[in-house]
């Protein structure tokens, strides 16, 4: 289980839902040692691993769109696991519904997006999937209220998420 300080999310929990959800996530990437890996995957339950593939999301979308998340390596952590679903559960259903749209445009080009590319192919990329656009534009739009619905599932829902120790 996932051991979260009492103190430290009081004291992020004063400063804002980013930094708020930030305590779990530093706590996920903590106990898999900084790296996601098949041998560590079951530290985490199934609501931590969603919580952390928001925050590969978030944070990949918000610096460099879908494509950036694909050639990071998130996507199959992203979209072959049951994220979209869940973040529907926490009541991020638009995030969700950018989600399904961005898994089909994956799953029918996996490969093309996966392959390992140069710099310069990395970049044609986003000429290449500019029917990413849109869900980005929307994803921007929406991405500081749908934060707060899932900091404010997290929050009622606590124990899903870690256990909070004094």
């Amino acid at each position: 289980m996932i051991t979260i300080s009492e103190k430290k999310l009081q004291e992020a929990g004063a400063l804002g839902i980013d930094e708020f959800l930030q305590v779990f996530i530093d706590a996920y990437l903590e106990a898999l040692d900084g790296n996601l890996t098949a041998d560590n995957m079951h530290l985490l339950n199934g609501n931590q691993h969603s919580l952390l593939a928001y925050y590969f999301l978030r944070e990949e979308v918000m610096q460099g769109g879908f494509v950036q998340l694909i050639q990071n390596g998130y996507g199959g952590y992203v979209f072959d696991n049951p994220t979209a679903k869940a973040l529907k559960q926490f009541g991020a259903t638009d995030t969700a519904k950018i989600v399904y749209k961005a898994k089909d445009i994956f799953d029918f080009n996996r490969e093309e997006l996966e392959r390992e590319t140069t710099e310069e192919e990395f970049m044609a990329m986003y000429v290449d999937f500019e029917q990413f656009d849109e869900l980005e534009e929307m994803f921007f739009e929406i991405e500081e209220e749908q934060t707060a619905i899932i900091a404010q599932y997290v929050d009622e829902n606590i124990a899903k998420f870690g256990e909070v120790a004094k």
